[in-house]
């Protein structure tokens, strides 16, 4: 049983590779929540791909009993948040679930754009934010502009801010005191009715759908009888614990705490995150105000290599969904790949590592199409219609205008690298809105089309920029564009798995690279094939691959030779063209592969 006014709550926020995870860890050390033996490496990062990357994925929680210098016992309930702009909406849910986030920023590095983000999102959640300068024990340490950046960028005062080590574990008794000093308590009331926030779900083999809550008012215990609100399901609650970081079962979790129950239920759709719980014969007559469904914005096709593979691939995609509520997917089939999937998510990273743990934990082999966003197409007779695969287009005659999303970028970058970075936004059809500085830093601000961005712009970015630049973005709305459908012909028969949505201006010079790849990739056939790129029905590119020829005419010889061989050729010649009716031009898997780099580059 504890005191309200001696839990405090608080999220990690940081960018990419700050140290969130390695002061989790020490913080985690410090309290005892793990023994010496028990410790590793970023131990809340619970996934393989998380370790090997370095990056965190889903938000993890953890609570922790620690003894202030006074002597007081205090509960702290940590949530470690994950970085990148893809999981931006994993970080969101956290801070609702807070009432203060440790704000840490790596001394050698300085504020960058996804600090910047998660710190407004803090912000517009209205926590108390204390400044952690991180990386102290490193020789390029600057705490002094360090701190005037964040000042000047952020506008948060740096005076209490706390130099600390995550690798030396120098100043974590500092921030465990700063916490208690300077986070405010939850507030809350253990004796009115249940009022509880339902903060993530995941999938448990053995326990079925884990609920991670945080009980704003009232106490959530064991055999309670439940009511989600937003589906008006009703649940027995089985059990009721918290993570120390490993699993424990309580009695009951009571107003200000964090922590998970389990009510048996097996579906993870049956639990939308940002609902509200309540008791079932104590119902409340509002919902807490949820946080914004995580919607996903870029799309690709997933094609198993050996088509046997498919049911494969769909128990893999199913299995994933259990855990990751924010990707989607769909079936559909493709002339030159078969059977696959059409799956939605929230940006590239997202996609990577979607892929890369279908690989790895199903042991499938994929292709993936080119990635697109979602277009709003409106057609003449007044319909909109949400278009994810460019080769569904309906005919451009009943089109009255098509629309794509538009994001607002903040891109932080060094001084010298500025005049690159405007120059690659201007050729992704970028509109500057601001551009401001603190110290040798700019921070530029640009909306941009995220079709432009999704594909390479990330990568592109950090390559001109030696990685120093930053990069975050937030969809603001779609806007009308001169979009065509850019088509693949080969051997005059459209590659549905290769069209692509594309600005005007941009669609020839693509078509042609395509081309130009395809002539490369596409082995050799008996018979000449015509590659086109083509809009509606105008071809704007071609390419011709040549046929082999064999040569009919060695065994001729004597006379009356110039009819024999002319004969041989005309009989060649009809075979040529019989072949090149009937023979399939057989795509390699490479050319698919090809054609995706192109766009990269």
């Amino acid at each position: 049983m504890s005191n309200i006014d001696h839990i405090r709550n608080f999220a990690i926020i940081a960018h990419i590779d700050h140290g969130k995870s390695t002061i989790a860890d020490r913080i985690i050390h410090k309290c005892g929540g793990l023994t010496d033996r028990e410790m590793k490496e970023q131990v809340l990062d619970s996934m393989d791909i998380e370790r090997e990357r370095g990056i965190t994925i889903k938000a993890q929680t953890v609570k922790l009993d620690y003894k202030s210098k006074d002597g007081k016992d205090y509960i702290l309930n940590i949530i470690d948040t994950p970085g990148h702009v893809d999981f931006s909406y994993e970080v969101s849910r956290s801070l609702y679930a807070c009432e203060g986030s440790i704000l840490i920023v790596d001394s050698t590095q300085g504020v960058e754009a996804q600090t910047l983000a998660n710190v407004y999102q803090a912000l517009d959640t209205n926590h108390e934010i204390l400044p952690v300068l991180n990386k102290i024990d490193l020789p390029a340490s600057d705490l002094e502009k360090t701190s005037k950046q964040i000042e000047d960028v952020i506008g948060i005062d740096t005076s209490s801010a706390i130099p600390c080590s995550g690798k030396t574990g120098e100043g974590i008794e500092e921030i465990l005191e700063q916490i208690i000093k300077t986070l405010p308590g939850p507030k809350g009331e253990k004796d009115k009715i249940l009022k509880c926030l339902l903060v993530d779900s995941w999938y448990d083999t053995y326990l079925g759908v884990v609920i991670l809550v945080r009980v704003i008012d009232g106490k959530i215990k064991k055999n309670m009888k439940i009511k989600m609100m937003s589906t008006n399901q009703e649940y027995i609650v089985e059990k009721v614990g918290v993570f120390t970081p490993k699993p424990k079962n309580i009695v009951e979790l009571n107003a200000g705490e964090i922590g998970f129950i389990t009510t048996g239920i097996k579906v993870l759709s049956d639990t939308k995150v940002g609902d509200t719980i309540c008791e079932a014969n104590k119902p409340l007559q509002e919902s807490l105000p949820g946080f914004k469904p995580s919607k996903p914005v870029v799309f690709c096709g997933l094609f198993p290599l050996d088509s046997s593979e498919y049911q494969k691939l769909k128990d893999g995609l199913a299995k994933l969904q259990l855990n990751d509520a924010s990707f989607s997917f769909e079936a559909e089939s493709s002339s030159a790949l078969g059977l696959g999937f059409r799956c939605g998510f929230l940006g590239l990273l997202h996609l990577e590592i979607v892929t890369e743990r279908l690989e790895r934990e199903f042991g499938l082999n994929l292709l993936t199409t080119t990635p697109g966003v979602v277009y709003k197409v409106h057609l003449s007779k007044g319909d909109v219609i949400d278009l994810q695969n460019p080769s569904s287009l309906p005919d451009p005659t009943h089109i009255k205008f098509i629309e794509e999303p538009w994001i607002k970028a903040t891109i932080v970058t060094p001084d010298e690298y500025l005049g690159s970075i405007i120059k690659i936004c201007q050729n992704k059809r970028g509109i500057q809105t601001n551009l401001s500085y603190s110290g040798s830093r700019a921070v530029l601000n640009y909306e941009l089309p995220l079709n432009e961005v999704v594909f390479d712009f990330n990568d592109r970015l950090k390559s001109m920029t030696s990685g120093y630049a930053s990069f975050d973005y937030d969809i603001i709305e779609h806007r009308e564009g001169d979009l065509v459908k850019l088509g693949i012909l080969v051997n005059t028969e459209p590659v549905d798995a290769l069209a692509m949505m594309i600005h005007k201006d941009f669609a020839q010079s693509t078509g042609r690279d395509v081309c130009e790849k395809l002539k490369d990739l596409i082995p050799r056939h008996n018979f000449m094939i015509p590659v086109q790129a083509a809009i509606g029905g105008k071809i704007i590119a071609r390419e011709t691959i040549k046929g082999f020829k064999k040569d009919v005419l060695t065994k001729i010889h004597g006379g009356g030779a110039m009819d024999r061989k002319r004969k041989l050729l005309d009989k060649q010649k009809k075979g040529k063209a019989r072949s090149k009716q009937f023979g399939r031009v057989e795509i390699p898997q490479e050319a698919f592969i090809g054609v995706l780099k192109i766009k990269k580059e």
